[in-house]
């Protein structure tokens, strides 16, 4: 449920997304320390990338001609750019966050079950060399 949480508050386009993670995390149960560091998929590095394609896929669903913008990491850049593009491109982070979470929800419950099958499967092994190494009481 962390790892799911902290990809989709890593998705959601505002400042102190690691406080949101926090926050969630402690209301819903969930590991905190896996929450929060799941939010630093999107950095400084990723988060061009990572909300234009956001905003490509909100303009795909809403069927509209992408604008093509040079993304700049300062507050004056968001407020003359997010008048033309904030409905796909707040609709694309909701899209691929929802998504990317599920499909992580998903594979770490796969990889958990796997791991637990294999920790069971060793766990018999060890037990059926031990009975074998033991001598017969006649």
């Amino acid at each position: 449920m962390a790892v799911a949480l902290g990809l989709f508050c890593a998705f959601i386009p505002v400042p102190f997304q690691m406080l949101i993670a926090a926050t969630l995390a402690v209301v819903i149960r969930a590991n905190i320390l896996v929450a929060v560091p799941m939010v630093w998929i999107s950095n400084p590095v990723t988060m061009g990338p990572m909300f234009y394609f956001c905003y490509l896929i909100g303009a795909e669903i809403l069927g509209l001609e992408p604008e093509g913008f040079d993304f700049e990491l300062s507050f004056a850049w968001l407020v003359n750019s997010l008048e033309a593009i904030w409905q796909p491109f707040l609709l694309g982070c909701f899209t691929v966050g929802a998504i990317s979470s599920l499909a992580a929800f998903l594979l770490v419950r796969i990889l958990w079950h796997l791991h637990i099958l294999r920790h069971i499967k060793l766990r018999a092994r060890r037990l059926h060399n031990r009975r074998r190494k033991r001598p017969r009481k006649q």
